[in-house]
Formats: C-alpha cells, structure tokens, sequence
C-alpha cells in the first residue's frame, strides 16, 4: 500500500482542529499557568531558541531566518511548478502557522480549484476561520466537507462546536447527541459526550 501524503495531512489538519475546539471549549483556566521560560527552565543555545529567551511573542522581527528561507524557497518551487499540491499544501500551512491567513487561504484556495474535493484542505480552512471568529464561514466550509463524506465524525462534531460557537447550545446539544448515540465508545463519543456536559 503506497502512503498517501493527503490522508497524512487531513490527519494532521484534523487533528489541530480537533484540538482547538476541544481547548477552547473547556474554559477551565484555573490551573492553566503561562510557562516561565526565564525560570529554572534552559532553552538550547541555537537560531531557532533564542528569540524565545527574550520573552517576546513571535513576529515578522524575531522571526528565523530558516524560517523565511523555508516560506522563500517553497514560494519560488511553487512559482516554477503551480500544479504541485504538496508544496502549495506545506506553503499554506506555514502561512497559515505563520498567522498570514489571508494568504494562507489563497493557497489552500488553489488546492481546492485543483480538486474541490479536498476534505483536508476544506478542514483547514474551516479552522483559519473558527480561530479568526468567522463562524458563518467556518460553518459553510465544514458543510462543504460533509457534502463530500456526510458521515465525516469529525466534520459533524465541529457543526457542534461552531453552533456552540454561535450561541445556539440547542442545536449543539442535539448535534453532539446524535453523535453520541450512534458512536458508543469511540473517541468521538467520549468528545461529544464531554461538549455536552460543558453546556
């Protein structure tokens, strides 16, 4: 069986999303500390680390340089060859990583024109959009999934969380509980069942 690169990244893309919206609907923050990098904690001595000893957030001043070459590089392999979906797909998630959204939307724009069907892709731009707080968008793109696989667990569970989202725990609630009901002891189960109870 030949490993197939879009089942490795719909795993990955999955799996952030997954993530997110689980962090983001726990809402406990009472033992959530911000780490100390200045503490006993040592950070390795390379190009990579050392922004992070000064404290401050990632931005386009502190940025890598491996990082920019890497963003550089995939942009001109992209130029040479636009038909080749595995560099567009790791440009837009480094862009999308590197909070270019707008961009990073573009590209994952052109792997949808190059195949609409692209469950990994619609995922991905489901979650820019549910991290930016455009819900009704996120919503549209997670619909475009489940008219591709209108079985897709993880799809059905993310309707939930963007109608949570939204402010309507009805239609949450009534998502996450088909899902529930029809998946016993899978681990959508047990994330269903946990959203439900944090409503």
């Amino acid at each position: 069986m030949k490993f197939k690169p879009l089942y490795f990244y719909g795993a990955i893309a999955v799996i952030v999303i997954i993530t997110l919206i689980v962090v983001s609907e726990s809402g406990d923050t009472e033992n959530t500390k911000p780490i100390d990098v200045t503490s006993e904690q040592k950070l390795p001595d390379d190009e990579i680390h050392n922004p992070l000893k000064s404290g401050e957030s990632p931005n386009k001043d502190n940025v890598s340089e491996g990082f920019k070459h890497k963003l550089e590089m995939l942009e001109k392999s992209i130029e040479e060859n636009p038909k080749d979906t595995l560099k567009i797909r790791e440009y837009a998630d480094l862009l999308a990583a590197a909070h270019k959204k707008d961009k990073a939307i573009e590209y994952y724009q052109k792997l949808l024109d190059l195949n609409p069907g692209r469950t990994d892709i619609l995922f991905s731009l489901s979650f820019i959009y549910y991290s930016s707080g455009d819900l009704n968008k996120a919503e549209a793109e997670t619909k475009k999934i489940l008219s591709f696989e209108p079985g897709n667990v993880n799809a059905l569970y993310n309707l939930g969380a963007i109608a949570a989202g939204k402010g309507d725990k009805e239609k949450a609630r009534e998502i996450w509980t088909k899902l529930v009901e029809k998946y016993i002891d899978d681990e959508i189960w047990i994330r269903a069942k946990n959203s439900i109870e944090k409503l």
